[in-house]
């Protein structure tokens, strides 16, 4: 669960914008920064003008774009990441960060306590020499870890923010390409895609990361936190403590010149929390799929979205849309590949079609909607994205950038194979699978404590 930073959690009210005055309460065509409850008051996407937005494929882009970054820091670097791997990938990424706080950058990293296990006490020393600042998130420390609340709840994005005004946001773990942790060296790339942004859509992928450092530092909420100091037999003493865990400096707000200006090139960035951003990446595909006039090109990994989702989808290919999906054609766990295999049936009925990437791992999470939105992120489309994990996507309306995505889509789709006859169809045995994979999906949210429809 992200949680505000110091800055905007203590002006927070507990009943989000309902317990607004008024004079409060949020306009949407006002930019993040000016709304009274900060960046984590705005529960769906607000786009901003004035953004540099630039595609970036692979870690063969995305590495030496972020290295540079930070070799320039001349203040801050924040970074957070799912898996932090010390593969060759890894040890560029670990030099730029160590040689950044040795000059004096302020430098702070966050990965997720499972999905960086494997490499985090090599990570430790390492980063931790150098004077980074390196927290884990959720850690696991063993099998009693799984039984603590909210452990199924990971944090997933991919983000970097330097010095205010470069950032970065994607699917691309601090992993090279050709390195799987479950399956070794990949005989090619993984197709994955990040952005590197300019302009004011870094102020919230700041304010993110600063608040995804300060949950991972309290390991809990920040409320229970102060319960506890209120509770505590030296009050005033636990929460100074408090205060000085939460201090970690204040956003330098770079010059925003044109702000109210949407023109080129209009971004929004869009998370899913658990405060008021709980389904915000949701609904803006869903919103852009029924807007959506031409053409819905998607690409996931692990597909299997929930009902209002998958009828948007219907619908769209009903009305003349041209719906094409971009699936794992080498999938990495059976289980993901079976999930989206029993939805191809009632998806290929309605006209969508179904591409299957081949070449190599699919990891990309990536959108484009008609000619000029398009979306590049971490979240899948699946209900441990949509629902459970920490999740942060870009999204751009500009017709450059979505053409310049929307031909790496074509260059894909030419590679991968369609599929014409769903290899799940309709009989007992497809009805049993069926169920299966809604039975373990509800199984697996409630654990992690969602419940009703998805």
């Amino acid at each position: 669960m992200i949680e505000p930073p110091s800055s905007l959690a203590l002006a927070a009210p507990r009943g989000g914008a309902s317990s607004l005055g008024a004079a409060q309460r949020l306009d949407p065509e006002r930019p993040p920064h000016e709304h009274p409850l900060g960046w984590y008051g705005l529960p769906r996407a607000v786009f901003t003008g004035g953004n540099e937005v630039q595609l970036l494929r692979g870690g063969d882009d995305l590495f030496p774009a972020m290295c540079g970054a930070i070799h320039r820091a001349m203040h801050e670097v924040w970074l957070a990441t799912y898996i932090f791997h010390d593969d060759v990938a890894g040890q560029a990424v670990l030099q730029a960060l160590e040689a950044a706080a040795r000059r004096g950058v302020r430098v702070r990293v966050v990965v997720d306590g499972f999905g960086s296990a494997a490499a985090l006490p090599r990570l430790r020393a390492r980063l931790e020499a150098a004077g980074v600042g390196l927290v884990a998130y959720r850690p696991i420390t063993g099998w009693r870890s799984w039984l603590q609340p909210g452990q199924f709840r990971r944090l997933h994005q991919k983000l970097c923010v330097v010095d205010s005004g470069t950032g970065f946001v994607g699917g691309i773990n601090v992993l090279d390409d050709r390195n799987d942790l479950g399956h070794g060296a990949l005989d090619a790339p993984r197709l994955d895609f990040a952005v590197l942004v300019q302009g004011p859509v870094v102020l919230p992928i700041e304010h993110t990361l600063r608040a995804v450092w300060t949950r991972a530092v309290f390991g809990r909420d920040w409320r229970d936190e102060a319960i506890a100091a209120a509770r505590s037999p030296q009050p005033v003493q636990r929460v100074k403590e408090l205060v000085r865990r939460m201090r970690v400096g204040p956003p330098r707000r770079p010059d925003l010149p044109g702000l109210r200006s949407l023109q080129p090139v209009r971004a929004a960035f869009v998370v899913r929390d658990n405060l008021r951003q709980r389904r915000a990446i949701e609904r803006a595909y869903i919103d852009a799929l029924r807007q959506a006039r031409d053409r819905i090109d998607l690409v996931s990994p692990y597909f299997y979205p929930g009902l209002q989702f998958r009828r948007t989808l219907r619908n769209a290919a009903r009305r003349g849309v041209k719906v094409r999906l971009l699936l794992q054609g080498r999938p990495d766990y059976r289980f993901a590949a079976l999930a989206a295999s029993v939805l191809y049936a009632e998806l290929l009925a309605q006209g969508v079609r179904i591409f299957e990437y081949t070449p190599a791992f699919l990891h990309a999470k990536v959108a484009v909607v008609d000619a000029d939105w398009a979306t590049v992120g971490s979240s899948n489309i699946d209900p441990l994205s949509l629902l459970l994990n920490l999740e942060a996507n870009v999204v751009v309306r500009d017709h450059r950038f979505a053409g310049e995505l929307s031909a790496q889509f074509e260059e894909a789709v030419a590679l991968s194979r369609e599929v014409t006859a769903p290899s799940v169809g309709n009989g007992l045995w497809a009805r049993m699978q069926r169920g299966f994979v809604a039975f373990c999906a509800r199984l697996y949210l409630r654990v992690g404590g969602i419940t009703g429809l998805y």
